[in-house]
């Protein structure tokens, strides 16, 4: 544009300025954000790594020397062993515990799932008495502390509970099994799974459900048919966020299935692993690796869904 034009029109002469200007600032703003990143991501990454090198240091090399010297010399064969995950997974029943934790966390994961789904499309599309009334009571059920319920879920599973002269829930024997692991983990995962179920069901387009029902489709065949593929990125979401909490979970392994051989999940194996000391940490560091691969599979086979099903449902419009 010349002299003349711009002269002619003020107002580009104005604007041609301050849109360089706008640009300017975007693109500052974009590398600040990028390095920003990028620290992060270093900063997170240095202590895994440092792990990840400690797993594979035969153990005087480790106790003598910090894991940063291996880079010094990253070739030399004296500075890597495979030794402390053949022992890892031969110590203490490891291998049974990774079986053990596969057994937990999968009807874990898919029990809460299944009662959610059908729970938050009856809270979303279906009509009866009092259902904003249970939909209040269950989303507050978020807020009860998992360690001050564990004693008296303890105590209901080895000695049923009572109501005066009447017995309100027998005395099934569930301490130390699997089903009673599955029935906690399922009742504490429970309420933020419909949460965030009927949240993203509720989002969904209203004249799809009318369609189905003019058309002679009862609930279940709407639910079926309807809300469960088009509910995939919200149930991925919560697999996610279940799964990786049962996998990762000690407290209520060690409170309710207990420690012993037969039952005993990885969790605890990586306790014991440390030795009452600390003197086996470098087994604590291949064992901690040999735990993250069932999860780092869960996440990326499903992360696709994640951020869909965690955003779906927060906006209408």
């Amino acid at each position: 544009m010349s002299v003349a034009e711009l002269e002619e029109r003020p107002d580009a002469a104005a604007t041609a300025p301050s849109r360089a200007v706008g640009v300017g600032e975007r693109r500052r703003a974009s590398w600040f954000v990028r390095i920003t990143v990028l620290v992060i991501v270093v900063l997170w990454i240095i202590p895994t790594l440092g792990v990840l090198i400690t797993s594979f240091r035969p153990e005087d090399l480790t106790n003598s020397t910090g894991w940063w010297t291996a880079l010094a010399h990253p070739f030399r064969v004296g500075e890597w062993t495979f030794e402390n995950y053949r022992t890892a997974l031969s110590q203490e029943g490891f291998g049974n515990s990774f079986l053990n934790s596969l057994a937990v966390a999968i009807p874990s994961t898919v029990i809460p799932i299944t009662i959610a789904a059908f729970a938050a499309y009856a809270f979303s599309w279906m009509e009866f008495r009092g259902r904003y009334v249970l939909f209040v009571v269950v989303v507050g059920l978020l807020v009860v502390p998992l360690q001050m319920s564990l004693i008296p879920i303890l105590r209901l599973y080895t000695q049923g509970a009572t109501l005066g002269p009447f017995r309100v829930f027998p005395d099934l024997d569930l301490n130390g099994t699997f089903l009673g692991m599955w029935l906690a983990h399922a009742g504490f995962g429970l309420p933020l799974a419909t949460y965030l179920l009927a949240n993203y069901i509720r989002s969904l387009p209203s004249s799809i459900i009318e369609s189905a029902r003019i058309d002679g489709a009862d609930h279940f065949t709407i639910f079926w048919r309807l809300i469960v593929p088009l509910s995939v990125p919200a149930l991925a979401a919560f697999a996610i966020f279940q799964f990786l909490w049962v996998w990762n979970d000690l407290l209520v392994a060690y409170v309710l299935l207990g420690g012993t051989v037969e039952t005993r999940v990885l969790t605890i194996s990586l306790a014991n692993l440390v030795g009452s000391r600390g003197e086996s940490w470098h087994l604590l560091t291949a064992a901690a690796f040999i735990t993250m691969v069932v999860p780092l599979i869960v996440f990326f086979a499903l992360q696709k869904y994640f951020v869909r099903g965690l955003t779906a449902g927060s906006v209408k419009g």
